[in-house]
């Protein structure tokens, strides 16, 4: 044999031992990230509903008595001064019907269910108030109860702090309002700018709706904000978001899940990260899992929205990846209504483009099978 031959006999040896060595470590590693084997991953199918009526961003879902209640939006005209829209989605007649608007009008609000009313807490009004472009978000603290079957607004005590993009949670009667971003302190900012500042929070306060009143619990161990959320088995779960300022711009995404018992006030060991880490999407809790679907980010060279769909299921700490969904976006708002997770409108790019129209009336399905 050549001494050519015989270099790429070992040459070919040693690509192939190489690319053994990939597959094996690549499968190790899935197999680790998917928890060994323990979890199943659920099956579903993409399904169609009635587009929504005025398409916007970030916007928020929530499902009262088998309906599905969009709120909130970001504003187009101007741009970034929200409209506080309500609307509620009718399974059995696929159809739309607009309901009052939010008495204060915010973006960025979180939002839980409780006794078949919504409560609403804190988010972002427009800054400056009036006569220029708004460039800030301001916080506040307002809170509020939305009853569907009367279609009213009753204020209720304010947070004891002010903020937005926080997530919130029921849990036996009571609410958490969990993380979110502010001001920094003694800054004297009057609004959280992209180009200023600002910061992330922990901050763990719950409300009673018996008493009206609030309490300080144990912060998030990872400060955050724009998060996905669930409630499983009564413990709460904080997934993804992102870490630094609210503005995607010059934010982090990260993949970080966190555990939450409210019967202990005590936050557990980090969970299994999130697969792609993102923020400012859609989410719901169904079957013992929680869904997360869309986000953003932002680079210098792209300015994408997520397709992702991926469930956690706590009780083996283990993630799915599911079909992607059909359009990408980012400020979707999700519920599920019985076992269909609907995800409905925000825009197909991440944030930004004042000029240009990228909001879409587009209402996902993702019907879940197993």
């Amino acid at each position: 044999m050549s001494l050519i031959a015989i270099k790429s006999k070992r040459w070919i040896i040693g690509a192939v031992a190489i690319a053994s060595l990939a597959v094996f470590f690549t499968a190790g590693a899935w197999a680790q990230f998917q928890g060994d084997g323990q979890g199943v991953t659920p099956r579903g199918r993409w399904l169609k509903g009635a587009s929504f009526p005025e398409p916007e961003e970030e916007l928020y879902g929530i499902t009262v008595k088998g309906k599905m209640y969009v709120l909130g939006g970001f504003g187009l005209n101007p741009f970034g001064k929200p409209p506080g829209l309500v609307f509620e989605y009718d399974p059995a007649t696929d159809k739309w019907a607009k309901k009052k608007n939010m008495p204060l009008p915010v973006h960025h609000q979180a939002m839980a269910e409780y006794n078949g009313k919504i409560y609403m807490f804190g988010g972002y009004l427009y800054y400056p108030p009036a006569g220029q472009q708004g460039q800030g978000w301001q916080p506040v603290d307002n809170s509020w109860e939305f009853d569907p079957a009367t279609d009213t607004w009753k204020e209720l005590a304010p947070m004891p702090d002010k903020r937005g993009s926080a997530i919130a949670e029921q849990v036996a009667g009571k609410m958490y309002v969990i993380g979110g971003a502010t001001m920094n302190p003694r800054s004297g900012e009057p609004a959280v700018f992209p180009n200023r500042p600002a910061r992330s929070v922990g901050t763990n306060d719950m409300y009673d709706p018996a008493t009206n009143t609030w309490e300080a619990r144990s912060p998030m161990p990872t400060a955050r904000n724009h998060m996905f959320s669930g409630t499983v088995n009564g413990k709460i779960y904080a997934i993804g978001g992102r870490i630094g300022s609210p503005f995607i711009t010059v934010a982090t995404n990260v993949g970080v899940v966190e555990e939450y018992d409210p019967a202990t006030d005590q936050w557990g060991p980090p969970k299994r990260p999130m697969p792609t880490p993102r923020s400012g999407g859609g989410w719901g809790a169904y079957g013992g899992r929680i869904y997360v679907a869309g986000g953003e980010a932002q680079t210098p060279q792209m300015t994408p929205a997520f397709r992702a769909l991926e469930a956690y299921e706590p009780a083996t700490d283990t993630w799915s990846v599911l079909p992607s969904m059909p359009v990408p976006r980012h400020g979707v708002a999700g519920a599920f209504i019985g076992n269909r997770l609907h995800l409905v409108s925000g825009k197909v790019t991440s944030s930004g483009a004042p000029d240009t129209k990228l909001e879409t009336g587009t209402h996902d399905i993702f019907e879940v099978t197993d």
